[in-house]
């Protein structure tokens, strides 16, 4: 059984998201993300299979190393997603701000 991956319960793992951020400006071997962690081997490449079925990550065969890089694509149509719930809470959040600088304590 071949069971699609979600993508926001990928990154919901602190790992996962550290991950991320490593591979974020440069790609990196898995033993290089491994040596990041202090977690066995065996669990960092689980992660990393997790990010990667959900195409957050791409591998790159170089030689006998595969290299890991964040797929921009991916990350976009997650924030494109994201942005509508950011913009209503910052509407939100501005306008609580409004109203607290109207409200004077009673002395």
């Amino acid at each position: 059984m071949n069971l699609r991956r979600d993508v926001f319960q990928a990154i919901a793992d602190p790992t996962r998201r550290a991950i991320l951020l490593l591979v974020a400006t440069q790609s990196m071997t898995a033993g290089a993300i491994a040596a990041n962690f202090d977690t066995a081997r065996p669990t960092v490449s689980k992660h990393l299979q997790i990010l990667t079925e959900c195409e957050l990550l791409k591998q790159e065969q170089n030689g006998r190393e595969v290299h890991y890089h964040l797929n921009a694509k991916k990350m976009k149509e997650i924030a494109d997603f994201i942005e509508p719930f950011r913009q209503m809470w910052d509407d939100r959040f501005n306008k609580l701000e409004a109203i607290m600088k109207q409200y004077k304590p009673d002395k």
